[in-house]
C-alpha cells in the first residue's frame, strides 16, 4: 500500500485509504451475514480485506493491494495458491462430473496415500472438515472403550462442536460456552499442556476416560508449545489405560512432513484428524487410524462381531473434487522436499524477525516452529530477549491473551499497511512457495509496523 511512505499518517488512515473497495464490500456484508463474516478468524477492525485473486505466496485485494500471504488458506495451502498440478487435477475433474452420489476410484487413491504417508492410517474414513473429523474420532473413541470422559488440554482447538468449545478462547478455565449443556461439559476433562503428573491424577480419579485428545505441535501450531516427551508419556498412558489417544493433525498433518508429527516424532496414536492439506485447499477431512477403532463404521465387520455400527453419511464426504486436489497435493508431498522448504523458511524468518525486535529494543518475541510462527506481544511486560524466548514458559501469559485485539490487532493493521497479511494471533503458516523476495519484504514490513506502533504510542 502506498500510504505506507507517508511518514504522518496513522496506520489506520493508511489502511482506510488504501482499500476503499474492500469497504464498500464489508458494508455490503453486514447486512446479510452476521458481523458481516462466515468465518470467525476473518473478523478485522475496521473491516477485512476482501481478496480478488491469487498466486503462490501472494495475493491480491479488490483495490488491487498486493500481499505477502500468511493466512494460506487458513493453513490449507502448503504450495501456495494455485499450484498448477492442483489446478490442472481439479480442471480435469471438473470435466468428468463434480459429485457422482457414488462411489469412485479418486476415493481410493486418496486413501492409499494417506495410508502410505501417515503411519497411524490402517484405516481411513473421509469427512467434510476437521471438525467433523474430531467429531467422528471421539465418537469413535467412545463407543470402542465403552466409556463417556474426553480429555482434552487448555487451549488447543479441535472444531466448535458442543464436546470441544470449553477449554478454549475465552473459556480456559472449563467452563461451557453459550448453548452447551451442563452435562455435556461434565463429561470433557481439562488438563494443563506437558503437565504429566496432571494428567495421571486425572487418569486415577477417572476410571472412565475414552479419550485424550490434542493438537501433537502444541496448542494453535505450537504458539503454546508441546515437548515431546510429553507426547511419548502420553503414549504410554493411554496405552495402560486402554484409552484412546488422539492426535488432532488437521493443522500439522502433511504439513511438519509428510507424515505429520507422529511420523516426525515416531509416536503413533490410535486415531488421527486430518484437514486442511489434506484436500488441497477445498473442503474435506478424514479420520485415520486403527483398523479394529474404524471397524465400527464397517457394515460386514460389525455384523460379524455383534456390535452396533456407527452412522456416518454424509453428501461431500471424499467429494470427487476434493479428492482430485487431495491427491494431487499429497504426490507432491510424498514426493519432493515441500515441507522441508517451508519449516527452512520458517526457521529463517522467526530469527530475522527477532532481529528486529532487538535491533529496535522491543520486549516481544517471534516464536514457533516448522513452517509457523507467533508474535509473542508480552502482555504482562515479563522480561523477555527476542533471540532466547522460551515459549513454554510463557503458556499462562498466552492462555490470558485475547487474540485480535489491542496490540496484536495493531501489529496486523501494520503488517497489512506494509503489504503483508498475517493472522490475527499475531501469527502465519508457510507455504513452499515463499522465498527470499517474500522474507525480505516481510522483514521490511515488521520493521515499519514496528516503527509505525512506537510512533502511535502502543509500544514503548
Amino acid at each position: 500500500m502506498s500510504q505506507a511512505t507517508l511518514p504522518n499518517a496513522t496506520l489506520s488512515a493508511a489502511y482506510e485509504g488504501a482499500t476503499p473497495g474492500s469497504a464498500a464490500l464489508a458494508a455490503r456484508a453486514r447486512a446479510l451475514l452476521p458481523s458481516g463474516l462466515s468465518h470467525d478468524g476473518r473478523h478485522f477492525d475496521p473491516y477485512p480485506i476482501y481478496v480478488e485473486r491469487a498466486s503462490g505466496p501472494l495475493k491480491w485485494d479488490v483495490d488491487g493491494n498486493e500481499y505477502v500471504d500468511y493466512f494460506g488458506g487458513h493453513g490449507a495451502l502448503i504450495l501456495g495458491h494455485n499450484h498448477p498440478k492442483v489446478t490442472q487435477a481439479v480442471h480435469a475433474q471438473l470435466e468428468r462430473g463434480t459429485h457422482f452420489g457414488a462411489c469412485h476410484e479418486l476415493e481410493l487413491r486418496w486413501a492409499e496415500l494417506v495410508q502410505r504417508l501417515v503411519p497411524s492410517a490402517e484405516r481411513v474414513r473421509f469427512t467434510s472438515s476437521g471438525t467433523e473429523a474430531t467429531l467422528m474420532a471421539l465418537r469413535l473413541a467412545r463407543a470402542f472403550t465403552g466409556r463417556s470422559k474426553l480429555l482434552r488440554f487448555r487451549g488447543h482447538f479441535h472444531g466448535w462442536h458442543d464436546h470441544m468449545t470449553h477449554g478454549h478462547t475465552s473459556h480456559f478455565d472449563g467452563t461451557p460456552t453459550t448453548g452447551v449443556l451442563e452435562g455435556v461439559a461434565e463429561q470433557v476433562l481439562l488438563a494443563d499442556p506437558n503437565d504429566t503428573a496432571g494428567v495421571t491424577r486425572l487418569f486415577e480419579q477417572h476410571r472412565d476416560i475414552a479419550a485424550v485428545i490434542l493438537e501433537p505441535s502444541g496448542a494453535n501450531f505450537g504458539r503454546m508449545p508441546i515437548r515431546p516427551e510429553f507426547l511419548a508419556s502420553l503414549r504410554e498412558l493411554t496405552r495402560a489405560g486402554g484409552v484412546m489417544l488422539i492426535f488432532d493433525e488437521v493443522v500439522t498433518g502433511f504439513r511438519v512432513s509428510p507424515g505429520g508429527v507422529q511420523a516426525h516424532v515416531g509416536i503413533t496414536p490410535d486415531l488421527t484428524t486430518l484437514a486442511k492439506i489434506l484436500s488441497g485447499g477445498f473442503p474435506g477431512g478424514a479420520v485415520a487410524g486403527r483398523r479394529d477403532v474404524l471397524d465400527l463404521l464397517d457394515f460386514a465387520a460389525t455384523k460379524a462381531s455383534g456390535r452396533e455400527k456407527i452412522a456416518h453419511p454424509g453428501t461431500f464426504n471424499a467429494n470427487p473434487i476434493s479428492a482430485a486436489a487431495g491427491i494431487a497435493t499429497l504426490e507432491i508431498l510424498a514426493e519432493t522436499d515441500a515441507c522441508a522448504r517451508a519449516n527452512a523458511f520458517g526457521e529463517t524468518l522467526r530469527a530475522r524477525m527477532n532481529e528486529v525486535l532487538e535491533e529496535e529494543h522491543v520486549p516481544w518475541a517471534v516464536h514457533g516452529s516448522f513452517s509457523g510462527f507467533h508474535v509473542f506481544t508480552n502482555p504482562q511486560g515479563r522480561a523477555v530477549v527476542p533471540s532466547r524466548f522460551d515459549a513454554e514458559a510463557f503458556i499462562p501469559d498466552m492462555l490470558g491473551r485475547t487474540r485480535g485485539e489491542g496490540v496484536t490487532a495493531r501489529v496486523r493493521l501494520g503488517m497489512l499497511v506494509n503489504g503483508v497479511d498475517i493472522n490475527s494471533g499475531p501469527s502465519g503458516t508457510i507455504s513452499a512457495t515463499h522465498g527470499e523476495p517474500e522474507l525480505q519484504a516481510t522483514i521490511d514490513a515488521f520493521r515499519a509496523t514496528i516503527r509505525a506502533l512506537r510512533r502511535e504510542g502502543a509500544i514503548g
